[in-house]
């Protein structure tokens, strides 16, 4: 198993299969529009600007469970997303990252890269998660680690060799 077994809803409305995105590195990240980490796309846009011709992705979640941080949908999301932030990186539907409701995505990647002592839960909004290009869960970020901080790591990925039967 890996992200390419999962589909998400993209904010304007179409399912989108994470299989799209077979053969890059991506980043993964839950985010929401009125939290203290919220400054963070600006970083992330900038990550995805550097190395998106080098096939770098980032994947934008919001969730609203820490403390109804995102009440917006949709187009809403979107359009803050672009006005203050200037993003043009995918953004997806709101989704439960935590919990019985938590999306099979999520599930998969608290599971396959756990936090600090083994936590498997997401602690806030902006937890990333880097992807290598076979779709495995590479490692799990704090959402106070700057975007910027994860540029080596990135890197290093895109710059490995693509294994036979990807």
């Amino acid at each position: 198993m890996n992200v390419y077994d999962f589909s998400a809803w993209t904010l304007s409305g179409h399912e989108k299969a994470l299989a799209d995105f077979k053969g890059k590195v991506l980043l993964i990240v839950n985010t929401a529009s009125k939290c203290g980490f919220t400054p963070q796309y600006r970083g992330l846009q900038q990550l995805y600007e550097k190395h998106r011709e080098r096939g770098f992705e980032v994947l934008g979640f919001p969730c609203n469970q820490f403390m109804h941080q995102e009440p917006a949908a949709g187009a809403e999301i979107q359009t803050f997303c672009e006005l203050n932030f200037g993003v043009t990186f995918p953004l997806f539907e709101k989704i439960e990252v935590n919990g019985v409701n938590a999306h099979p995505l999520f599930q998969y990647l608290t599971k396959a890269a756990p936090g600090f002592l083994g936590f498997r839960a997401v602690k806030w909004n902006f937890t990333k998660f880097l992807i290598d290009r076979s779709g495995s869960a590479v490692k799990r970020y704090a959402p106070m680690t700057p975007p910027e901080k994860l540029e080596a790591a990135i890197e290093k990925l895109l710059e490995a060799p693509m294994r036979a039967g990807q």
